[in-house]
This record gives C-alpha cells, sequence and structure tokens, in this order.
C-alpha cells in the first residue's frame, strides 16, 4: 500500500508559506511536532504553547533527522544555521491544521467523529474495541482531542485503517467546527448535550450549537448520522436526514438498550436489540453511563456491520478508561478514581452510582470544584448538596473555592461528618489518618483540581 506523502505542491497550498532551501525538499510521510519524537523523513512543526515553545528544539529535531521544519516567520533570523529544508508561515498552529486537512484528502480510511457533553472517551474506547473485531482501527489517543490533538491524530492514521475513531473536544465556540472542517467526518455521533464549558458556551443550547457542526460536517460529507433520542434537545436534529441512526435507553430508538438486572457485584446485566441484532449480556463496567455510552457505541458498530459473535467477544475486552469511575479494590477499602473531570452530570452520576453499588460499605466522598461552568457555577454546586444528602454519605471532605461557598449549606443540611479544607496539604493529611475500613471513597473534581493526587495519598496507604 502507497504511503501518503505531503509534497511540494501541497506546501504550496498552506496560506503565507515561503520555502527556503527548496531544491533539497523531498515529500515526507511523517508528521510530528515533538522534537523528542521524530521519525524518519519527517516535517516538524515548531508550536508554541502555554508551557512549550517548539521553536527552542528546532535543532534537536534537525539533529535527529527532521527532514524539513515549518516555523513561525518572525523566528527565520535566529535560525540561520540550520541546514534543511525550511518552511515560514504566519501561525504555525494554523499551518498544522491546513496540513492536517491534506493529509485527510489523501485518507481512504473512513472516519467517525465522536463529541458530546459526557462520555465522549469511554464511547470512542467502547467503539474501537467493537469495530477491531472487523477492521483494522486506529483511535484518538490519551486527550488528543483538541485543534492540536486532531490534526495529530489524523497524521497518525494511515491508509491500512480501515476506520479512525476520533474524539472531538471543546470549551469554546467554533472549536468544534475547526476540528471537523479538517476531519471531514464519514460518521458523527454526540453523546449528550450536557452543562459543560458554560463559562464559554453559556448553557446546553449553546452546547448544542457548538457540537452539532460534527453532524453538519458529515452531512455535508453525505455521511451517517448517530442521534441520541433520550436526549431531548438531540432528538429534534435533523429529523429529515435519511442516513440517520438513532439509538437510545428510554425513548424508541433504532437501536435500544435497557438494563435487564444486577449482578451481586454491580454489574449491570444489559440488552441491546436493533434491526439485525439481539443480544443479552453482562456489562464489565459499573453504572447506567457507562451502559448509555456502549449503546451509543453498538449503534454505530451494528450499522458498520458488526456481528452478534463480534460484539459479544469485544465485549469481554472492556475495561473502564483510566480516572473514569475505576473501582479500585484493596485489602481493607475500596477508592472510586472518578478524577478525570467533573460536571454536574458525571457528578449526579458518581454520587448516585456508589451509593447504590456499596450498600453495605461505609460511603466517603473527596470532591474539588467543577470548573467552566460561568454565572451558573453556584447554582450547580448548590444542588449537589441535596445529592449528597439523597445519596447517604457518612462523611464528605470538599476542598476549593465553590465547595468553599456551599459548605456552610452542606453541614447543616447532612447529618454526617463534613469538613472543608482551605489548602490541599490540610486533605492530604487528613485522608492519611482516618478509618477505612469497610470503606468506600468516591474521588472527584475537574481536571484543574488535580483529585488524582489524592486517589495516591490512598493508594499509599493501600500499600504500606
Amino acid at each position: 500500500m502507497k504511503k501518503i506523502t505531503i509534497t511540494l505542491n501541497d506546501i504550496f497550498q498552506l496560506p503565507s508559506a515561503v520555502i527556503y532551501n527548496p531544491d533539497n525538499f523531498k515529500p515526507f510521510s511523517a508528521v510530528t511536532i515533538d522534537s523528542r519524537n521524530v521519525p524518519a523523513n519527517s516535517l516538524f512543526v515548531a508550536i508554541k504553547g502555554e508551557k512549550f515553545d517548539g521553536h527552542k528544539f528546532i535543532k534537536d529535531a534537525v539533529n535527529k533527522g527532521a527532514a524539513a521544519i515549518l516555523i513561525n516567520e518572525k523566528m527565520l533570523n535566529k535560525i540561520d544555521d540550520v541546514n534543511t529544508v525550511i518552511i515560514t508561515v504566519n501561525d504555525t498552529t494554523t499551518a498544522l491544521g491546513n496540513l492536517a486537512k491534506i493529509w485527510r484528502s489523501k485518507l481512504s480510511t473512513k472516519i467517525i467523529a465522536i463529541t458530546g457533553s459526557n462520555g465522549k472517551t469511554s464511547t470512542k474506547e467502547i467503539l474501537a474495541l467493537l469495530l477491531s473485531e472487523k477492521y483494522k482501527v486506529n483511535k484518538t489517543l490519551v486527550n488528543n482531542n483538541n485543534h492540536i490533538g486532531v490534526p495529530l491524530t489524523l497524521f497518525a492514521t494511515s491508509n491500512k485503517h480501515d476506520l479512525l475513531v476520533l474524539e472531538l473536544g471543546t470549551n469554546h465556540f467554533g472549536e468544534t467546527k475547526y476540528s471537523a472542517g479538517i476531519s471531514k467526518p464519514d460518521y458523527a455521533l454526540i453523546t449528550n448535550i450536557g452543562n459543560s464549558h458554560l463559562e464559554f458556551l453559556k448553557n446546553k443550547r449553546g452546547v448544542l450549537r457548538e457540537k452539532i457542526a460534527v453532524i453538519e460536517s458529515a452531512i455535508e460529507n453525505n455521511g451517517t448520522i448517530f442521534i441520541n433520542n433520550d436526549d431531548a434537545l438531540l432528538k429534534k436534529v435533523k429529523t429529515n436526514y435519511p442516513s440517520r441512526i438513532t439509538f437510545g435507553m428510554v425513548e424508541e430508538a433504532d437501536v435500544k438498550t435497557k438494563i435487564k438486572s444486577y449482578t451481586e457485584e454491580g454489574l449491570p446485566v444489559v440488552e441491546i436489540k436493533s434491526a439485525n441484532i439481539s443480544l443479552t449480556t453482562e456489562f464489565p463496567i459499573h453504572g447506567e453511563l457507562n451502559v448509555k455510552n456502549f449503546c451509543a457505541a453498538a449503534a454505530v458498530a451494528i450499522n458498520l456491520g458488526v456481528t452478534k459473535k463480534q460484539i459479544l467477544a469485544a465485549i469481554k475486552k472492556i475495561k473502564p478508561v483510566e480516572k473514569r469511575f475505576n473501582i479500585k479494590k484493596f485489602k481493607n477499602f475500596i477508592v472510586v478514581d472518578d478524577t478525570y473531570n467533573a460536571n454536574p452530570e458525571s457528578m449526579k452520576f458518581a454520587l448516585e452510582m456508589v451509593s447504590k453499588i456499596f450498600k453495605t460499605k461505609k460511603k466517603i466522598v473527596v470532591l474539588g470544584d467543577m470548573f467552566e461552568l460561568g454565572t451558573e457555577s453556584l447554582k450547580h454546586h448548590q444542588a449537589l448538596v441535596k445529592q449528597i444528602k439523597k445519596a447517604r454519605y457518612d462523611a464528605v471532605y470538599i476542598t476549593g473555592k465553590m465547595m468553599g461557598n456551599i459548605f456552610q449549606e452542606l453541614e447543616s443540611s447532612a447529618k454526617v461528618e463534613v469538613k472543608y479544607f482551605f489548602s490541599r496539604k490540610m486533605l492530604n493529611t487528613h485522608l492519611q489518618k482516618i478509618q477505612l475500613n469497610n470503606s468506600v471513597i468516591l474521588v472527584k473534581g475537574s481536571r484543574g483540581m488535580k483529585m488524582e493526587e489524592f486517589v495516591k495519598v490512598l493508594e499509599e496507604r493501600a500499600a504500606g
């Protein structure tokens, strides 16, 4: 199979591009922004980020064999001793996206783009497993779902891949449209519309307006769209579009899923039905939210011809995504690590699920602030008071500015131990001392709260 390459004519398509040493130019078959990892015959793109500036590592990239470098035009006079092909542009980040669009145009791989307020990564991981039973699949790695990560994922995809499962993240208006415009998906799925990134997207309708760009891009590409019929806002989207597949657990849908029962360990026994497939199986991850993620993934997989036998084989391989409701069992206690991120919907899910699964254990919750909720932040944090009380936790430990605002209300309304910690060090110390025997401890907060550090404290206690 012939490798995809970026040619000199492709470079001429980049707005503002100027090429130095063009006689030495050879088509390159890889693109990187990491000077520590420079594949053979690759282009190194110097990206200026919040913490690092790739222009400082140009010589490292050249020494490791970069066939060409792409830099900001203002940096040209600072690298006159670099002996390789140099491409200058006004903005290297924009150029990276334009190059990825060119790369996409040469891919025969079909692209499935996934976005949504909750469950994007879990749905992506489940879907990639389902599809891998039938196809050669690539997927978004780690958290490469933004304006930098999406191009890098495309560059990591070749025509040996039948399918790419691509995750699109956003927190500002226009970002989904940008990423979808680069990736031009053949299939598009929005998991749900929730109260995420409200600081910039304002409300649920703003979230919908941002996310729907992925569906519009797929339609422009004569693709197939997958609609969550259980989501009131999504259910009304593009109802007349012919290549529209619906899924859900409550409303009628083309692919319908329901939880028939729970095992003794609290794992859901799931039934899934479509026109072509009917199956019932134990699902290896706790929680209704994860069943919803499976329902979304199954809708795509079934549409792409994955069989019942292949789905059942893939389910056995499914594992929780790191830091997303991971249940870690130690000798004397259990930790539920849900520290990847937090918004009102995922907070409610986590609080309810721990209460439902671990009825006989002492329940402790360690919570940090939810970020990017804008003017709605206090309201959504105040809602946690009722949720915590309803879930019957035995001890509540909170930290963060917004949690501080609800401490008194939480303390007065909950007939349990409630403590607020002004500093991370104080919370660390407390977690090292408390009695944990026969306990389950849920740890959750937004990414910026770095709640995984408190999980580490608990893990060290178990090891020590």
